[in-house]
């Protein structure tokens, strides 16, 4: 009997509802050439446009299978703007959409935000030396706690006093389960490109903020117990100029919440921009797979959206799936989809506008639907050689 995952897929809003559909074809594609796998996937509207119509995120329905009884679920994205051109805000002034990514975060534990940040061949990166054989890391981010914890607020409102407090949680169970999954990832790859080594660098504030000097003594018990990993140190700052200089020396990153938020944007960056960047947000029971770009309201609609940050999310789901599962075909799965997202960029010929740059800057820019079914033909090619 084949395998059988139920999927919740959630669109969300702006260009969400144009990439999650293609990658959503892609995940069935896979399915099939793979074999053994029999996929059940639910689409569920949310963000700020339901909400608008609505007055609520998302139905009872989509939240109740979301959290109860989906495998996996594969996001797109929130953020929309109002008939003013205004973001769409709950009464509490958080962006509509806020308590569905951050609610699935904290309430299912995904705790280890994962991105990985590899250059692909035919794909342009502003580090104009670096090949793709130069740029393979995964960076890890705490997901549950730091500054992003909703401990803050406002004193003397409007006065010249006024003052804002944000404050930032960072606990041992927080720390050690982050840093853990970050030693055991390090354990299934090839390790860094520049030597091969696997290793595991621990990047923090740890010479002035004492959340830190908590996480970098987690860090350094842990690694303790990987002794054929090697653990590394860089404080933040420094981490994000070596990671432009030598970012062949990395192999795994790990770091706290909000550090780890914007070096990853720096890693999607040289990568060749968002579109290629995709995520999960991994949790011991269930995870969560997204592209890292959000809803773009600037390009919704006009087909130009890059699907390649969403269809790599999909093999990264069936990798967590089959992993979890001992599940030898949706390991194949997912490496069909990369293999056919591969062989379309190292082709160069279709492609969308933001990667149209460098070398390809006279390429003609594919729509959405045009590169979907470009790594469609390449999956279906690569699945008969098999």
């Amino acid at each position: 009997m084949p395998k059988k995952y139920k999927i919740s897929v959630l669109p969300g809003d702006g260009i969400g509802k144009e990439v999650i559909p293609e990658a959503v074809r892609v995940m069935h594609a896979a399915k099939d050439a793979a074999g053994g796998i029999d996929i059940e996937d639910i689409t569920f509207d949310c963000g700020g446009e339901y909400y608008e119509r609505e007055g609520r995120e998302w139905s009872e329905e989509g939240e109740r299978f979301t959290k109860g009884e989906a495998d996996a679920i594969l996001f797109g994205a929130v953020g929309a703007l109002d008939s003013a051109g205004e973001p769409v805000k709950l009464p509490d002034g958080k962006h509509a959409g806020y308590n569905i990514v951050i609610g699935l975060r904290l309430t299912l534990e995904l705790y280890a935000n994962t991105r990985p940040v590899k250059l692909y061949e035919g794909v342009p990166t502003p580090l104009g030396e670096k090949t793709h054989e130069d740029i393979d890391m995964v960076i890890v981010r705490e997901n549950t706690e730091g500054l992003y914890v909703p401990a803050r607020g406002i004193l003397a409102e409007g006065s010249e006093g006024e003052m804002a407090v944000d404050l930032r949680l960072i606990s041992r169970k927080g720390a050690a389960r982050v840093i853990d999954y970050s030693f055991r990832l390090a354990e299934t790859r090839k390790g860094a490109p520049s030597d091969g080594k696997k290793r595991v660098t621990c990047v923090d504030k740890s010479n002035l903020l004492a959340g830190c000097q908590l996480f970098r003594k987690v860090f350094r018990e842990t690694a303790a117990r990987y002794p054929k990993i090697e653990p590394d140190y860089a404080y933040v700052d420094a981490w994000a100029l070596w990671s432009l200089m030598r970012p062949e020396f990395y192999d795994v990153v790990v770091a706290p919440n909000m550090f780890g938020d914007i070096i990853t944007d720096l890693g999607g960056g040289i990568q060749g921009g968002l579109g290629m960047a995709p995520s999960g947000n991994i949790g011991d029971k269930h995870a969560m797979f997204e592209p890292v770009h959000g809803s773009a309201p600037d390009i919704e609609g006009q087909n130009k959206a890059n699907p390649i940050a969403s269809i790599l999310s999909v093999a990264m789901m069936y990798d967590w799936l089959g992993t979890k599962n001992k599940d030898r075909h949706s390991l194949a799965a997912a490496d069909l989809v990369k293999e056919a997202v591969a062989s379309v960029l190292r082709e160069g010929k279709t492609r969308t506008p933001d990667i149209c740059r460098r070398q390809w800057k006279d390429v003609t820019p594919s729509s959405t639907g045009t590169v979907t079914d470009a790594v469609l033909k390449s999956l279906e090619k690569i699945g008969g050689e098999r």
